[in-house]
């Protein structure tokens, strides 16, 4: 009986290797096939990627040498990185310092630049009072008309008006400052590089210039300033103006004060910004512990349950 059983599992055994021979013969073939496949595709995806890494690298090529072309050539220091604390992740704006900001503007910076996008119902509960305002607004004449008779007149200022330009138009402008035409505040901080540290630096940069640099009469140095050769002349000297709250009025104090004032009007928005979005990663997080509580308690049931195999007999 012993013998007859060996027999047949030996029977059994070599019937199951021939089996398994010829699948696993079948699954080479497949195998080398597929493997053949993946070759092919491997190869149209590398020259795929060696196409598109070319026609990027062209692409960026010519877009760098066009934008290098287009830039003015000349020396420019860099400037450097000073603790704005707007920049802080809970900073605002120091509301103190754009209104003395606006009054160094009003002083001093209001006869060459304008803010040509800037209201005087602007400053309201930002800088001033409402009452302060149409003070302010009242000691500037508009341009407006024409009346009933077709005739253009001037009237005091008002809220709603912008904060009038120092010149009429752009030649007036260049004739006014030997040719050269003073930009625009509104948005200087947004529209030069690291606009807040350059402003200051520029305000506060003014020296003599060094051996070997020539200057025309209307020109002076400044080592942060494209090319070094500038037409405004340092306006900013200890003193020239006393600010409303009493606070010295020194030459970095005043340049600060107006960078801040300058960073509020290229972006009125920048506290409502800034509170929205500490709003939204605050309740980004309440939602994410929420959806994590409830994944918690509802799938619980699910991930702690254990599956046992009865048999019939046993359930009979």
């Amino acid at each position: 009986m012993a013998t007859v059983f060996k027999g047949s599992y030996a029977v059994l055994v070599r019937t199951f290797d021939k089996i398994r021979g010829n699948r696993c013969d079948r699954v080479a073939l497949r195998s080398i096939g597929t493997r053949t496949r993946c070759e092919n595709d491997r190869k149209r995806i590398r020259i795929s990627l060696g196409v598109l890494t070319g026609a990027a690298t062209t692409c960026g090529s010519i877009l760098y040498f066009l934008d290098s072309s287009v830039k003015a050539n000349g020396v420019q220091a860099m400037p450097p990185s000073y603790p704005w604390k707007l920049d802080k992740f809970l900073g605002s704006l120091d509301h103190s310092a754009v209104r003395r900001g606006w009054q160094v503007y009003k002083a001093v910076c209001s006869a060459c630049h304008s803010l040509e996008f800037v209201r005087f119902m602007d400053l309201i509960e930002v800088s001033h009072t409402k009452e302060e305002i149409i003070a302010i607004a009242s000691e500037y004449e508009i341009d407006d008309g024409p009346d009933e008779e077709g005739n253009y007149y001037k009237r005091p200022g008002r809220l709603p008006d912008k904060v009038p330009p120092p010149f009429p138009n752009e030649e007036a402008s260049r004739a006014a400052n030997n040719g050269a035409y003073p930009p625009d505040l509104s948005y200087i901080i947004n529209a030069r590089k690291n606009g807040r540290n350059y402003v200051f630096s520029l305000l506060t940069g003014f020296m003599e210039p060094p051996a070997g640099v020539t200057l025309t009469e209307t020109q002076h140095f400044n080592p942060y300033f494209l090319g070094t050769a500038l037409s405004m002349t340092e306006l900013l000297h200890d003193g020239i103006l006393e600010y409303d709250d009493g606070t010295p009025a020194t030459k970095s104090q005043m340049a600060k004060d107006v960078v801040e004032f300058l960073s509020w009007s290229s972006g009125q928005d920048h506290d409502k910004r800034k509170l929205m979005t500490i709003k939204a990663i605050g309740i980004g997080i309440i939602a994410l512990m929420t959806v994590w509580y409830m994944k918690k308690s509802i799938w619980s049931v699910v991930l702690n349950e254990r599956i046992f195999s009865i048999s019939r007999d046993k359930c009979k």
